[in-house]
């Protein structure tokens, strides 16, 4: 069996009047994220660990920010773009580890959604995706609360 591993991360600025979406779930909270599709940093670092793993290149290659037609796209269906990509290589998503780095809002009470929404748009089970927020003790963008940043490492196997 082949094995290949992609890392992915990405970043958006906080803003008011926008939702915050992340692995396709809403967090209740003041501000949102600032991008041409819905911004969805968690959706976006997958992706890019998909496209890694796969040699495929990266988001900004695939969904052109650009391109009128990702404006306001919901991050999921592009994951799920990606992954039929990948899946045309002969690749299959063996498992997803993420972090999430934000300050605000408490990451924790949505992590079962994410895992869960992630493995159905990925075609694994729950157990395969791991999620995690965590802080940065009130340092940089994310600690100031300007931002919101997301990493990913994907496994693919077959090939």
């Amino acid at each position: 069996m082949r094995l290949r591993v992609g890392q992915g991360f990405d970043v958006h600025a906080l803003v008011p009047g926008r939702r915050l979406v992340l692995a396709g779930v809403e967090l209740a909270h003041a501000q949102g994220l600032l991008g041409h599709s819905d911004a969805d940093v968690l959706a976006h670092a997958v992706i890019d660990g998909l496209l890694g793993a796969a040699g495929l290149g990266d988001i900004g290659a695939l969904f052109p920010d650009s391109d009128e037609r990702y404006r306001g796209a919901d991050s999921m269906q592009l994951l799920a773009q990606a992954l039929a990509q990948v899946h045309a290589q002969g690749w299959r998503v063996g498992n997803v580890d993420c972090t999430i780095i934000a300050q605000q809002p408490r990451i924790a009470p949505y992590v079962g959604a994410m895992r869960a929404r992630l493995a159905a748009a990925l075609q694994i089970d729950v157990a395969e995706v791991s999620v995690k927020g965590k802080t940065t003790e009130w340092l940089g963008f994310t600690g100031r609360g300007e931002g919101i940043a997301a990493l990913a490492v994907v496994l693919l196997t077959g090939g």
